[in-house]
């Protein structure tokens, strides 16, 4: 991992922890994430235009996710410089900049909006990406993890699994939890409880689908085609 120093660590782990970001707007200054996954392997799609927020070799661009009898959602870019943004608006994702510059997919939304269908996901479901340059890639989702935050109002909060009590991360031991490695796809919103909104983390785990057989490419190209 290549990043100016210790503080710049933190500060990135921060940004992607935090979906209530406008806490931390005027406060940080972010280095780009390179080589976090050095092993990650995976579809790789160089840049389209317009598409400087995850700009990078290795940088795949989302249009829209489909899962089926869940949801079909647009997917929007950070602005340039901003790793804070998460869409303000309804039935919309958006991709986490830094994340793509891996390989890996990081999609967020707040839990009082599109983050709510993330609850509905389990193992076993299917994943559809639509990237920009109009090739398709399928993941398979296979974990669900939640976690609280052991202290919501800190932004340096160590997080314990809900599932396993004896597991406890730092909020960088987090981060590569759940981004770093093989080429993945992560859905990542809040978990409200207690009138804390952001009292814990909600992460599903999607990885690559083994190879198409012929009838399931069909299906995904007529379902591509139909979009409008």
């Amino acid at each position: 991992m290549v990043l100016k120093g210790r503080t710049s660590q933190t500060i990135l782990y921060i940004a992607f922890l935090a979906l209530d970001l406008s806490l931390f707007t005027q406060l940080f200054t972010f280095s780009p994430l390179r080589g976090m996954a050095a092993n990650a392997g995976g579809r790789y799609v160089h840049p389209v235009a317009n598409t400087a927020a995850v700009a990078g070799p290795a940088a795949a661009v989302v249009q829209s996710v489909h899962v089926d009898g869940a949801f079909d959602l647009p997917v929007v870019q950070q602005p340039k410089k901003d790793t804070n943004y998460v869409s303000p608006k309804k039935d919309e994702l958006t991709q986490f900049a830094a994340v793509s510059q891996n390989g890996n997919i990081g999609l967020l939304a707040h839990n009082y909006l599109s983050g709510k269908v993330f609850s509905r996901l389990v193992p076993g479901q299917i994943v559809h990406v639509l990237y920009n340059d109009g090739e398709t890639e399928s993941f398979v989702i296979t974990e669900i993890l939640r976690y609280q935050a052991l202290d919501p109002k800190s932004p340096y909060s160590s997080f314990q699994n809900l599932e396993d009590e004896r597991e406890i991360l730092s909020v960088g031991q987090m981060f590569d939890r759940v981004y770093a490695g093989d080429h993945h796809l992560t859905f990542q919103t809040c978990i409200a409880n207690d009138g804390i909104s952001s009292w814990g983390r909600l992460f599903v785990v999607a990885m690559p689908k083994p190879a198409a057989t012929s009838f399931e490419t069909g299906m995904l190209q007529t379902y591509v085609s139909l979009r409008p």
